[in-house]
């Protein structure tokens, strides 16, 4: 069955969603690879393109449920392994109380994930607009807040899963394993959407 593909930010939003749907939610094409069938949206990579386009596509329809994923770098987690967020940090706000900073997911999905993926890991995940920009966390990427921001705002519930791709602080990017943490989330995404349905 295939995806129903949302468009970016860039361009209208006519899409309508069945109920109990879940939308999920990628910076990229790649990293929702193993979706098929659920509605898509590759949200751009950053935390403004992910808050940008996941809230115009939140305004349309509110589907059931959001899923996010996507790969992330960890300081000291091999690759692939899966990462669960129990909760989104905004790392970029971290200097001041001006800003929100802290997401919790659902914790419904939350319970619904560990049971599809018992060996992942379960912590919270920093997002940051630069590699390198989270200093409080173990796992690091460039959405996830954006994205749960988006979505709590709309009062839709969701949750953050990412594959382990790379050490945060590794400076030579030909020895982080993108395919490896894509191959890990694409075998990952079935198990999470046949058990969060």
């Amino acid at each position: 069955m295939p995806r129903t593909r949302l468009p970016c930010a860039r361009s209208p939003l006519r899409v309508t969603y069945g109920e109990g749907v879940i939308l999920v939610v990628a910076a990229t094409e790649r990293e929702l690879a193993g979706a098929d069938g659920a509605a898509t949206l590759a949200c751009g990579i950053g935390p403004i393109e992910a808050a940008v386009a996941t809230a115009q596509a939140l305004a349309v329809q509110s589907p059931s449920a959001v899923l996010h994923v996507g790969i992330a770098g960890a300081r000291g987690i091999e690759v692939p392994q899966l990462v669960i967020g129990s909760e989104a940090l905004y790392e970029d706000a971290a200097g001041g109380g001006l800003v929100h900073r802290r997401v919790e997911p659902d914790g419904g999905l939350l319970e619904g994930a560990r049971r599809a993926l018992p060996t992942a890991h379960v912590m919270p995940i920093g997002t940051s607009a630069r590699v390198g920009g989270t200093s409080g966390c173990t796992v690091e990427a460039m959405e996830g807040f954006a994205v749960l921001r988006a979505a709590e705002l709309a009062g839709v519930p969701a949750l953050e899963v990412r594959a382990v791709s790379n050490e945060i602080d590794e400076p030579d990017r030909a020895r982080w394993r993108f395919d490896d943490a894509l191959a890990a989330l694409a075998q990952a995404l079935p198990l999470l959407l046949a058990e969060l349905r």
